[in-house]
């Protein structure tokens, strides 16, 4: 429970960061205005052609009698709707992060000098970072295609698929929500995804803490793309700790001040004590 609220602390560090840092949230709201209107037409398109698409894949059900013909498909249309969310969620981070790679790497960097030590730098060639970036993403969303199956088919289970289902449908795309965010940070310290998937791991709950609140905020209209910078700075404050980037101070030295003066590793809450949801080291 402590990691679960020390990720949701790295998520509010993040937003405060970026508005006491404004110019910066204006810099990384860009990227995120060009995917929403992407995944705007895709969803809508998705709407409009949901019922065509479940009528074509279940000819066999064309016989049934009412209201069962009705229910039937009407919740296989909920269904793939649902599933196309999920992978909307999901992608819409990694396609973001993509487009606005310089932007982000940018905030990031900006986001590790404001508070204090190394700052890390690829020292890579833009088109190379973003070679690794669209790499690294098809293969997390690889992982993601398959869980969003299992949790598909999981569906058809009374009861269990409209709660149980629903429940870890959130966690997964919050887990590889925040392991798409934390990339920036990590390849900027050429950290790889397989490293990256296991450091994660290590730190589930605090993961799920950063990632599901990010979730289900994405799922009202444009929130995403006002969330965005404030959760790539957050996402960073959150791998400095789980990097080593910000120790713990020794007692009676005081906490270690970031630049901006606030006697904190992480901007405005998430300390870097062990009580904070931080890294147990």
């Amino acid at each position: 429970m402590r990691d679960l609220a020390g990720g949701f602390r790295y998520l509010l560090a993040g937003q405060r960061w970026v508005l006491r840092h404004g110019r910066w949230l204006g810099f990384g709201l860009l990227p995120g205005l060009v995917s929403l209107v992407l995944y705007a037409g895709a969803l809508i398109g998705l709407g409009y052609g949901a019922d065509d698409l479940t009528a074509w894949a279940t000819p066999f059900a064309d016989g049934w009698g009412s209201p069962w013909l009705a229910l039937f498909r009407g919740f296989l249309t909920a269904l793939v709707f649902g599933l196309g969310l999920f992978l909307a969620v999901i992608t819409f981070t990694a396609v973001t992060l993509l487009i606005g790679q310089p932007f982000y790497e940018s905030l990031s960097e900006q986001v590790d000098r404001s508070e204090g030590g190394e700052v890390p730098e690829s020292g890579l060639p833009l088109w190379q970072e973003l070679w690794i970036s669209a790499r690294d993403s098809v293969k997390v969303l690889g992982r993601v295609v398959l869980y969003g199956i299992l949790l598909f088919g999981l569906g058809f289970i009374p009861v269990i698929g409209q709660t149980v289902v629903p429940a870890l449908g959130f966690c997964v795309s919050g887990y590889f929500l925040t392991q798409e965010l934390t990339a920036v940070a990590l390849q900027r310290r050429k950290v790889d995804l397989a490293e990256r998937l296991v450091l994660l791991r290590s730190r589930r709950m605090l993961v799920l803490g950063f990632g599901v609140p990010l979730v289900l905020a994405f799922l009202v209209p444009l929130v995403a793309v006002f969330l965005m910078p404030g959760a790539v700075a957050g996402a960073t404050l959150m791998v400095r700790d789980l990097t080593g980037a910000d120790e713990v101070p020794d007692a009676g030295a005081g906490a270690g001040a970031g630049a901006d003066g606030t006697g904190t590793g992480v901007a405005g809450g998430a300390t870097t004590t062990a009580g904070g949801g931080t890294s147990q080291r």
